[in-house]
C-alpha cells in the first residue's frame, strides 16, 4: 500500500480547523451589549449590577489596564430554535494561546448570583438545553482589563505594571457576543478525532495501531459532508466508535487526573486581582463539576479559599457545598504556596498551621499532601517540617525545569537533614497546566523513570493563573483516555487517592538526601531587597511579639493577642508566596508589599512594647534594662529575660602603616587599608589570620546582569565572566570603634560602617547602598584563609552542606544559593561564620594559592540586583544591610550570631528585671518559639530543636507552675507516637536527634 499517512494528516487538520470547529456553532444571532467602566478599584457586585450602562458595539476598544467594566448582554432566543441547546459565546477580546495572562470575566445573573468565568479557552455560557424558543436572556459580566506584561516578546520592560503608571488607553477589542446553537454531535466529532490525531502523531510509524487510526480517521472524513457537517457527524463519528473502543494494554502507563487550576497568589497581577481570579475559576469548577460526574477538582492555598469567603461569598457558598460532596478537593495543607527556600523556621512551619487549621475549621478536612508545584526549589529541613505538621506527602513538578541536570525519579523519598523521609512525587508529565494533549500524556508516559517498579502519575490538568482551570474539553478528552489502545490510560482521582496508590506499589523507593535545589530561578534569592528585608524582619518581630506577650501573660495578666497575632501571621505567611518573596512580581506588588510590612512593624513593635512595660513596670524605677528575645544568654542577659547589663570593656583603633586604620578588642585585631579594605582579621586566641594572603575582604564587586530569559528570577553563569572591584574611596574616617567608609560608582553611591564592639569576636558591617544601577549585579566577597571542602548554610530548624568545589555538574549547578542567617566554614578545630540580616542569595568558591598552596575559599554575599522586568525600577533606592564577620566561630557561634544579627537588644528603663519564661541548659538547643496555645486555652507552647547538627540532652526549664506537659505536633495536637517529656520540679529533659523538632505543650498549674 502507498504511504499516504501525511496526505490523511494534513486533511484531519484542515478540515478540524476550515470545517467542523465552525460547525459546532451553526448558527447565531446577536446580542445586545451595554458597558459602565467602574471607576477606580473594583467594585462591590451589587454596584457593578446596577451601574449606568451606555451602548457598546462590536468592534469597540474597552478596558483601560487594570479596570473593571461590568458588560449588560442582553437578547431573546429565536423561536425557530426550540428544542436545541443554545449557549451565549461572550468573546471579551480574547487571545486563546493567553489564558490567564490577559483579561478575564465573571457571569452573574441579574440577582448576582454567579454563573461561570469567561476565559480565553473557556467563552461560553449555557441558555438551555433544550431551549423552548423566545426565552430572553440577560447576562452581566464583571471584565477585568488586566494588561497583557508577559508578551509574545517576553521579559520587555513595561510600565504596566503598577496602575499609577499604566496609562488608560483601551487595551482590548470586543469581539463575539452571540447567542448560538450549540451542535453537541459536532463538538464530540471535534473531540474524538483531536484525541485520535493527537495519538497518532505520537505513535511509532511502524505500528499497527497508528495505521488502524490513520484509516478510521480517513473514513470518518470521508463520512463528513463539508455542507453539511452537523447532518453528517453521527455518521463520521461512527467509523471511529471502533478504534476508539480498543482498550489500553494491562502494562500501559496509569496517569490520576487531577483538575487543577494553578493560580499564583500575585505575580503578573496584584493581590486583589487574585481575589477575582480565584472567584472566577472556582465559580467554573462549581459549574463544571455539577455537569460531570467523574471530575475531581484540586485547590490549594488556605489564603485563597479565605479571600472567597470574604469577598465572594456567594461563590464560596458554591465551593463549601462541592467540598462537602467530595469532589472539590482542598489540597496541601499550607496558607500559600510559598516559597520554601527563604522563609525561617518558624514562618515555614506556620504555613501548614495555618493552611491546616483553615481546612479543619472550614471543611473537617486534613492534608495529607504538601502541594507545591511552581515554587522554585525546596529547602533540605523541609521533610520534618512536613512530618511535624501530619502530612507525609509531597508534589512538585518545578525541578523538571532545571536547566543543567535532569532529576533521576519521578517518585522517591525525600530525606531531610533530621533523617525524615517524605514521599515525594514530580509529575512526569512536566506541567502543571495538563490540557490532555495526546503529546503531554505521551510524554507523561515516556518520560516516567520509575517504569518497571511503579505505574502511576499525576497530571494536574487545566488552566491556571485565571486562565479558567478545567475545561469541558479536557473532560472529554479524559473520558476518551480511561483506556485506549497505544496511551497511557488516563482516571480522574483526588491527589490522596494517587499517593495512596503510588505509595502502595512502590514500597521501597529511591532515597534523594538534601536540598531540591532547582537549577534555574536563582536570582530570586536577591531581587526586590525591600520585600526580602520585610519578611526576614517580621519574622523576627513576630518571635518578639510572641515571646513577650506570652511572658506578659503568664507574669502579669496581660492580654494576649491571638486574634491580632494571628492575623499578622496570615498576612506575612501571604507575602512568601513564591512570586512576591522571592521578587518576582509586578511593581504593583512590591509597592504594596514595602507598605505592608511597614504597618505590620508597626503593629508588632506595639505589641513587643506594650508587654514589655507590662513585664519592667514603673519607669521611675530607674532599672535600665536590657531585654533579650535571642535564644541565647548575651551581653550576660539570659535568653528571653530582661536584666541590667554590664559595661563593655573598649576597642582600641590606630592609624595602620601605609594607611587606613586597626581596630583591636583583644580578642580580634583587625586591619583596615588605605581603599577601606579589610586586609586582617586576626583571631588573638587562636593566632590565626582569617583574611587569605594578598586577598581583601568585604571587597564590593559588580557585574553585568543581563540573563537569557526570566530577568527577575534568574541569573546566568556567565554573569561571572567580567567583574569589577569597587575600590575606589570618597571617605575613610574613624568613627567609635570602628571606621566609616564612602564609594561612589556609576550613579550609586555605598556608605559603610565596620564597627569591632569591646567583648566581641565578630566585625560588624553596616551597609547603605544609594542604588541607581540596572543590570547589575553587587556582591561582598569576602576571600577567607580555610581549607574547606564544604560548607554549611542556615536553613529550617538547622543547617545543610553544600560542597566548595565542581567536581560534577550537580555542584557546578549550585552558583547562587540560599541561606538564612549564616553560612559557616570550618577547618578541625577551627572556623568561620558570615552572619547577615536580611539577605539571602550567595556563593562560595575555592581556589588554591601559588604562593603557599593554601586553600582560599571566598565567600560572597549577594547584595542588590536591577532587571527590569517585571519591575523597570527593581531595587532601585536607598538600602540598608547589616553583615558580621565572626573568625574562629564554631557552628554554634554561628547560630547564635545568626540570632544576635537579626534580634537587637531592646532597652526600657523599669522596676525590675525579668527573669526567663523557660530557658535551656544546652547552648545547642534553640528554642525557635514561646507562645500561648493557639486554641485560648492558656497553655504555654515551646519549640526547640537542635541546632549543630549533633545529638543533645537538654533539661527546659520553665519558669511557672505546669500541670503537665506533652508533645504535639505543629498544630499544637498531642503526638501518639512521640517520646514522653520527662517531667519533675526541675524542668522538662529530653534527649535530641540531630536537627530534631520538638514541640512541648505545658498546662498551666
Amino acid at each position: 500500500m502507498h504511504d499516504d499517512r501525511s496526505l490523511v494528516e494534513a486533511r484531519l487538520k484542515r478540515v478540524l480547523d476550515e470545517r467542523i470547529r465552525p460547525a459546532v456553532y451553526p448558527e447565531s444571532v446577536p446580542l445586545d451589549v451595554a458597558v459602565w467602566n467602574a471607576p477606580g478599584e473594583p467594585v462591590p457586585v451589587a454596584e457593578g449590577l446596577a451601574g449606568p450602562t451606555e451602548p457598546i458595539a462590536v468592534g469597540a476598544r474597552w478596558g483601560a489596564p487594570w479596570g473593571t467594566s461590568w458588560f449588560k448582554v442582553s437578547g431573546t432566543v429565536p423561536a425557530a430554535w426550540a428544542g436545541r441547546t443554545v449557549e451565549a459565546l461572550l468573546d471579551l477580546g480574547f487571545d486563546e494561546n493567553m489564558p490567564g495572562f490577559q483579561c478575564e470575566g465573571l457571569v452573574y445573573r441579574p440577582d448576582g448570583t454567579p454563573v461561570k468565568g469567561l476565559n480565553p479557552r473557556n467563552q461560553w455560557v449555557r441558555v438551555g438545553a433544550p431551549v423552548a424558543g423566545g426565552e430572553k436572556v440577560l447576562l452581566h459580566i464583571e471584565a477585568a482589563s488586566n494588561p497583557v506584561i508577559l508578551d509574545y516578546h517576553p521579559f520587555l520592560p513595561t510600565q504596566l505594571g503598577d496602575k499609577e503608571t499604566a496609562g488608560s488607553e483601551p487595551q482590548y477589542t470586543l469581539a463575539r457576543m452571540d447567542l448560538a446553537v450549540f451542535d453537541e454531535d459536532v463538538w464530540n466529532l471535534v473531540q474524538d478525532l483531536e484525541v485520535l490525531g493527537e495519538l497518532m502523531q505520537e505513535l511509532p510509524v511502524e505500528g499497527a495501531r497508528r495505521w488502524d487510526v490513520l484509516r478510521a480517521v480517513g473514513r470518518a472524513l470521508d463520512a463528513v459532508d463539508l455542507q453539511d457537517v452537523g447532518g453528517t457527524a453521527a455518521a463520521a463519528r461512527a467509523e471511529l466508535a471502533g478504534v476508539l473502543a480498543t482498550p489500553a494494554a494491562p502494562s500501559a502507563h496509569r496517569i490520576s487526573a487531577v483538575g487543577h487550576a494553578h493560580i499564583d497568589s500575585a505575580w503578573l497581577w496584584p493581590l486583589r486581582e487574585t481575589v477575582r481570579k480565584v472567584a472566577r475559576t472556582t465559580s467554573n469548577m462549581t459549574a463544571l463539576l455539577e455537569d460531570e460526574p467523574d471530575f475531581v477538582f484540586a485547590m490549594s492555598q488556605a489564603q485563597q479559599f479565605a479571600w472567597i469567603k470574604e469577598h465572594r461569598p456567594e461563590v464560596y457558598a458554591k465551593v463549601k457545598a462541592a467540598v462537602a460532596e467530595g469532589r472539590f478537593v482542598p489540597s496541601g495543607g499550607m496558607w500559600v504556596e510559598s516559597d520554601t527556600n527563604m522563609p525561617g523556621s518558624e514562618a515555614m512551619a506556620r504555613q501548614f498551621v495555618h493552611g491546616k487549621r483553615f481546612f479543619l475549621d472550614e471543611f473537617g478536612i486534613e492534608n495529607d499532601e504538601a502541594w507545591l508545584p511552581d515554587t522554585f526549589g525546596f529547602a533540605a529541613g523541609l521533610p520534618q517540617i512536613i512530618k511535624a505538621a501530619g502530612s507525609k506527602w509531597l508534589l512538585t513538578q518545578k525541578i523538571s525545569w532545571s536547566q543543567t541536570n535532569k532529576f533521576p525519579h519521578h517518585t522517591f523519598n525525600w530525606e531531610g537533614i533530621d533523617g525524615t523521609r517524605i514521599f515525594t512525587h514530580f509529575p512526569p508529565v512536566d506541567t502543571y497546566n495538563c490540557s490532555m494533549k495526546g503529546s503531554e500524556i505521551a510524554h507523561a508516559a515516556t518520560n516516567f523513570k520509575d517504569k518497571g517498579v511503579a505505574q502511576h502519575s499525576l497530571a494536574p490538568t487545566g488552566w491556571g493563573d485565571g486562565g479558567g482551570g478545567t475545561t469541558r474539553e479536557m473532560i472529554a478528552k479524559a473520558a476518551r483516555l480511561r483506556s485506549l489502545e497505544g496511551s497511557a490510560t488516563v482516571t480522574w482521582e483526588t491527589p490522596a487517592d494517587f499517593f495512596t496508590k503510588a505509595e502502595a506499589e512502590y514500597t521501597n523507593p529511591p532515597v534523594w538526601v538534601g536540598e531540591l535545589y532547582l537549577e534555574l530561578h536563582r536570582a530570586t534569592l536577591t531581587s526586590q531587597a525591600k520585600t526580602k528585608q520585610g519578611n526576614r524582619r517580621s519574622e523576627h518581630l513576630l518571635r518578639e511579639a510572641e515571646l513577650w506577650a506570652a511572658t506578659a501573660a503568664v507574669r502579669t495578666g496581660f492580654a494576649y493577642p491571638y486574634e491580632q497575632l494571628d492575623r499578622i501571621w496570615k498576612t506575612v505567611l501571604l507575602h512568601q508566596f513564591h512570586d512576591i518573596l522571592p521578587g518576582s512580581s509586578i511593581a504593583w506588588v512590591h509597592r504594596e508589599a514595602e507598605k505592608t510590612y511597614a504597618a505590620v512593624a508597626e503593629e508588632l513593635t506595639g505589641i513587643i512594647d506594650a508587654a514589655q512595660r507590662a513585664l519592667a513596670g514603673d519607669p521611675a524605677g530607674g532599672l535600665a534594662l536590657v531585654f533579650n528575645a535571642a535564644p541565647h544568654t548575651r551581653g550576660g542577659v539570659p535568653a528571653g529575660a530582661a536584666a541590667t547589663a554590664p559595661t563593655p570593656g573598649t576597642t582600641r583603633s590606630t592609624p595602620r602603616e601605609g594607611g587606613g586604620h586597626v581596630l583591636d578588642n583583644g580578642l580580634l585585631r583587625v586591619e583596615i587599608d588605605g581603599r577601606g579594605l579589610v586586609v586582617s582579621a586576626y583571631d588573638i586566641a587562636a593566632d590565626r589570620e582569617t583574611v587569605a594572603p594578598g586577598a581583601a575582604a568585604n571587597l564590593l564587586q559588580i557585574h553585568p546582569d543581563f540573563p537569557n530569559m526570566w530577568d527577575a528570577w534568574d541569573v546566568d553563569a556567565f554573569y561571572r565572566n567580567t567583574v569589577t572591584d569597587l575600590t575606589g574611596l570618597d571617605e575613610l574616617t574613624p568613627v567609635t570603634d570602628g571606621v566609616r567608609i564612602v564609594r561612589s560608582f556609576g550613579d550609586s553611591k555605598v556608605t559603610q560602617v565596620l564597627t569591632l564592639e569591646p567583648g566581641a569576636k565578630r566585625l560588624d558591617i553596616d551597609t547603605e547602598v544609594d542604588w541607581h544601577e540596572t543590570e547589575k549585579f553587587l556582591k561582598a566577597a569576602f576571600p577567607l584563609d580555610v581549607h574547606a571542602e564544604r560548607y554549611a548554610s542556615e536553613t529550617q530548624f538547622g543547617h545543610f552542606y553544600r560542597p566548595t568545589h565542581t567536581n560534577t555538574s550537580w555542584e557546578a549547578a549550585k552558583f547562587e544559593a540560599c541561606n538564612h542567617r549564616f553560612v559557616h566554614l570550618e577547618e578541625p578545630g577551627w572556623g568561620v561564620a558570615l552572619v547577615n540580616d536580611s539577605t539571602y542569595g550567595h556563593d562560595v568558591t575555592r581556589t588554591v594559592r601559588d604562593a603557599d598552596a593554601g586553600t582560599t575559599a571566598t565567600v560572597r554575599v549577594s547584595l542588590l540586583r536591577a532587571p527590569r522586568f517585571p519591575d523597570p525600577e527593581t531595587d532601585q533606592g536607598v538600602h540598608r544591610f547589616r553583615h558580621a564577620l565572626a573568625p574562629g566561630a564554631a557552628i554554634g557561634d554561628a547560630v547564635r550570631e545568626g540570632f544576635r544579627v537579626n534580634l537587637p537588644e531592646r532597652r526600657l528603663t523599669g522596676e525590675r528585671e525579668v527573669e526567663p519564661l523557660v530557658g535551656v541548659d544546652n547552648d545547642a538547643v534553640v528554642i525557635s518559639a514561646v507562645k500561648l496555645a493557639d486554641d485560648g486555652s492558656g497553655d504555654l507552647v515551646v519549640r526547640l530543636y537542635e541546632s549543630t547538627g549533633g545529638r543533645a540532652k537538654v533539661t527546659l526549664a520553665t519558669g511557672l507552675r505546669t500541670a503537665g506537659v506533652v508533645a504535639t505536633d505543629l498544630l499544637e495536637r498531642p503526638l501518639a507516637e512521640a517520646q514522653v517529656p520527662e517531667s519533675d520540679g526541675d524542668g522538662v529533659r529530653l534527649s535530641l536527634r540531630p536537627f530534631e523538632l520538638v514541640t512541648l505543650r505545658l498546662a498551666r498549674g
